[in-house]
């Protein structure tokens, strides 16, 4: 269930496997942007994002087979509680539906913190409310003491058919730094050896996980065909990725390469220069409020994307991007710092959640990430603000709908080529996306070189 310690269970038994010498593929249903990072850091592997309301039931399938591919064991972590996705009349989005999907038996984390014989009614409910799904057994979570597990195993035992591979005592010292997006990202935070070790060390010695392997079957996913990229139409596109800019869908990445990009980092916190020969740039979300003053203060960069912009380069930004595009962000503490200025809004952070949930995008107009009519999903999560005063030559370009929630509105603004919103798009569910982006800052790199071949 959702805050019951499936992360840090996710994490234990990926630490204690990998310890063992099994190669782990990690996996993360849900739009999650954070876990995935964590995932990576203990594994070594890139976690994939497994979504069924964004993205088919094939892709997410040949996502999962080509990652799969070469390890021993894989773990998919899921997403808030186990039938929790879209809305509340469907499966849809939620961890039961991709573990069905992907024919996986569930290990349910139960948060049993002054919890007793309760612990057998709610597995109960859990195990016949939906019998098409396969259950390997139950880690409790926040255990008080081994008197307290004794109990809760006595409780299961002769109540419900899943066993119970063990208890996770209370235990500060692996908690994991959280904030107001979910728990502190990998790129500032990561977690430290010492840090692995302790959670490789709580799972083997809380939880039976010699018993827990044995409940699983050998899965041996069909290869998958590598996607083949356009190498003979490459074009440079720079991507933020630092402490401030960390939220990216790796398939969007491989999306991308896949089109023809050849993928460059950089820092907007570090680096005073943009990188040589880009045809475009690429801002993912993150939290660029944390680091307003630093962004700010790296005036030499902020004048370069915004001349890029000017001179027409396709730029696409989501959320934390969109902000530090936008005319200026107010922290936290209220303290307002100037940005790239791209767009005219000042954004401002609230304490209070001001977005969560699925939405789909239809484009009302030609962008860089494709034609007038395009449909593509994704989501939005956010506690900051924007005013309302765009400048007369900003285009709105997006028609939003709000999921389950119902409704649509306009959204998503457009400048010369520079493309920005709240919204995180995954272009697994409309490759053309990727496509576009790639050929619009080929048509860019294009120009620019006729333009300079003329002494421009």
């Amino acid at each position: 269930m959702s805050g019951s310690g499936k992360t840090t269970v996710s994490l234990g038994l990926m630490a204690s496997l990998k310890r063992r010498g099994l190669t782990v593929a990690p996996f993360k249903v849900g739009p999650d942007f954070i876990d995935p990072g964590h995932h990576f850091r203990v594994t070594g592997r890139v976690s994939w994002n497994l979504d069924d309301w964004m993205l088919s039931a094939s892709y997410n399938l040949a996502c999962f087979q080509r990652a799969a591919a070469g390890s021993d064991v894989c773990i998919v972590e899921g997403v808030m509680g186990l039938y929790d996705g879209y809305d509340g009349n469907s499966e849809t989005g939620s961890t039961a539906r991709m573990a069905k999907l992907l024919n996986l038996p569930v290990v349910m984390v139960i948060d049993a913190a002054g919890m007793a014989r309760s612990a057998a009614a709610l597995l109960q409910g859990f195990e016949n409310f939906d019998r098409g799904l396969q259950f390997a057994g139950v880690i409790f979570n926040n255990v008080a003491s081994p008197g307290h597990l004794e109990t809760l195993t006595a409780a299961i035992s002769e109540n419900v058919k899943v066993p119970c591979f063990g208890g996770i005592p209370k235990d500060s010292h692996i908690a994991i730094p959280e904030r107001h997006l979910g728990l502190v990202t990998d790129a500032e935070h990561p977690l430290s050896n010492g840090h692995i070790r302790q959670l490789s060390d709580l799972v083997d010695e809380h939880i039976d996980v010699t018993g827990l392997l044995s409940q699983l079957e050998d899965h041996n996913p069909e290869p998958v065909c590598d996607r083949d990229a356009a190498r003979d139409r490459k074009v440079r596109i720079g991507v933020a990725r630092d402490k401030a800019f960390c939220f990216y869908y790796q398939d969007n990445l491989d999306l991308l390469e896949n089109a023809g990009a050849e993928i460059i980092h950089f820092s907007p916190v570090e680096d005073h220069h943009l990188p040589e020969g880009l045809g475009g740039i690429y801002f993912g979300g993150g939290y660029p409020e944390l680091f307003a003053e630093a962004l700010s203060k790296n005036r030499a960069m902020l004048h370069q994307i915004g001349e890029k912009s000017r001179l027409g380069m396709p730029i696409y930004a989501e959320c934390g991007g969109f902000m530090y595009l936008c005319d200026s962000l107010t922290d936290p503490d209220g303290r307002k710092f100037k940005m790239a200025g791209c767009f005219s809004f000042q954004t401002k952070m609230s304490k209070k959640l001001k977005a969560l949930g699925y939405r789909e995008i239809t484009l009302t107009a030609d962008t860089v990430i494709g034609k007038n009519g395009l449909v593509i999903r994704g989501h939005e999560f956010h506690y900051s603000t924007m005013d309302t005063k765009p400048l007369d030559e900003l285009q709105t370009v997006f028609n939003v709908s709000n999921g389950s929630a119902g409704g649509k509105h306009s959204g998503g603004y457009q400048i010369h080529n520079t493309l920005g919103s709240y919204h995180h798009l995954h272009f697994g569910n409309c490759p053309g996306a990727a496509d576009g982006f790639a050929a619009a800052c080929r048509l860019y790199r294009r120009k620019r070189r006729r333009e300079c071949g003329r002494g421009k």
